[in-house]
C-alpha cells in the first residue's frame, strides 16, 4: 500500500546550490481521486535564481520523461498559490498537458489577477487568501474578506469561480455556471445560473443582478428556486434572506427599505 500510495505523487525538484532539498520549491503532480493536482511552489519560497523559465521547462520535463502515473483525459487542478500568471502562461500550461492527454479544468489561486485571467480562459476558479478559505466554518466569518473579485466576462457552462469575498461580474452567468462568495454576488447582467453568496455563513450577504433567473440561489445555509414562470418584465433584483427565507424584491424598492430601516 506504501508503494502504492508513493506512486501516485512526483515531485520536480528545482536545483539549488544547497544540497538539502525544500519540498516547497518544487513542482508537484499529484493523484486526488479521480483529479491530477498541478501544484507550483510559492513564489516566495522558490530559490532567487529560479524562475518562471526554469519552472516551465521542468514542468515540461517530468511531464515527458518518467512514468505516467495518470490515465488519459484525467482532470488537471493547478494550484499556483501566490504565482502571477496571465492567460499565454495559463495556455502554455493547458497545450503542455493536452499533449499528454491530460485536461486542465480548474485553477485555484491566491493572487486576484491570475483567478481573472484563469476565468477570462474559461477554467473554474477558486480564489484564496493564504489564511482564508470557503471551507471554513461559519464562525470565522467575522475575519476580513478579500477584495472583492471584478469580472468582464461571460461566465459559461462548467465554469465554476469562488472567492472569498465580494464577486462582481460584468456580463452573464450562463445556466451551468457557478458563482461562490463569502460576500455579496453582483451581475451586471442576466443571472441563469447558480449563485451563492454569504458561503462561509454570512446571511447578511445580498445577490443582485440586473435580471434574475436563477436555476438556483444560496445565501449562506438558505437555498431557492427560481419560479416555474418568468415574468414578462426584469427589473434590477436583490435576494436577501428573510425569517421566512430567500426573498427577491426590486433593487428600487430594496433600497428605499433598507434605506429607512438603517435611518430608523
Amino acid at each position: 500500500m506504501n508503494a502504492d500510495s508513493d506512486a501516485q505523487s512526483q515531485v520536480l525538484t528545482i536545483p539549488q546550490s544547497d544540497s538539502a532539498v525544500d519540498c516547497h520549491a518544487q513542482v508537484r503532480l499529484k493523484r486526488e481521486g479521480e483529479w491530477l493536482l498541478l501544484i507550483l511552489p510559492s513564489a516566495s519560497e522558490i530559490p532567487g535564481a529560479a524562475n518562471w523559465y526554469d519552472l516551465w521547462e521542468q514542468f515540461k520535463h517530468r511531464l515527458n520523461g518518467g512514468d505516467r502515473f495518470w490515465q488519459s483525459q484525467t482532470a488537471v487542478e493547478l494550484i499556483t498559490q501566490d504565482q502571477l500568471l496571465d492567460t499565454q502562461k495559463l495556455q502554455e500550461i493547458a497545450d503542455a498537458l493536452s499533449q499528454v492527454e491530460l485536461k486542465l479544468r480548474r485553477v485555484r489561486t491566491n493572487r486576484r489577477q491570475t483567478a481573472v485571467a484563469a476565468a477570462t480562459a474559461g477554467y473554474s476558479v477558486e480564489q484564496q487568501t493564504p489564511q482564508n478559505s470557503l471551507q471554513q466554518t461559519p464562525s470565522e466569518t467575522a475575519e476580513l474578506m478579500a477584495e472583492a473579485l471584478c469580472m468582464q466576462i461571460t461566465v459559461r457552462s462548467g465554469v465554476e469561480i469562488r472567492h472569498p469575498g465580494t464577486i462582481v461580474i460584468i456580463g452573464d452567468l450562463n445556466p451551468g455556471g457557478s458563482l461562490i462568495a463569502a460576500g455579496d454576488i453582483l451581475v451586471w447582467g442576466r443571472l441563469r445560473g447558480v449563485a451563492h453568496a454569504g458561503a462561509t455563513g454570512n446571511r447578511q450577504a445580498r445577490i443582485m443582478a440586473l435580471q434574475m433567473e436563477p436555476t438556483q440561489l444560496r445565501i449562506a445555509d438558505a437555498v431557492a428556486r427560481a419560479p416555474e414562470t418568468s415574468p414578462d418584465l426584469f427589473y434590477p433584483e436583490v435576494a436577501y434572506v428573510s425569517p421566512e427565507g430567500i426573498r427577491i424584491a426590486r433593487a428600487a424598492d430594496f433600497a428605499k427599505t433598507h434605506f429607512f430601516i438603517l435611518n430608523k
